[in-house]
């Protein structure tokens, strides 16, 4: 793998100054969390070594998009249990599904 766990999770830190993660109450730590999914994901890499690269890339673009959907779902189902407005972005997004764009 051309990236360790440790910079993958620096890389993950840097993401989140501009979009923070709200870890809330989990019983966690945030640091042992990172560290979880990198070496994960890291692990995930390294199995798809011998794929081809367009292969790698959609591979990793399916599961990108996966895991969008799945924070987008579960947003949403939070911001209904507490009875929450939606984001300007989430709420434009399904405006678009709603209309079939």
């Amino acid at each position: 793998m051309m990236i360790t766990p440790q910079q993958l999770e620096a890389l993950m830190e840097e993401v989140e100054q501009e979009d923070p993660i709200d870890f809330a109450d989990l019983p966690f730590d945030e640091h042992d969390l990172r560290a979880l999914i990198a070496n994960h994901l890291c692990e995930m890499a390294d199995a798809m070594e011998n794929f081809s690269e367009e292969d790698k890339q959609l591979t990793l673009l399916a599961v990108a998009a996966k895991l969008v959907l799945e924070n987008l779902v579960l947003n949403v189902q939070l911001l209904r249990r507490h009875g929450l407005p939606l984001s300007e972005s989430t709420a434009a997004l399904l405006s678009r599904l709603r209309k079939g764009d």
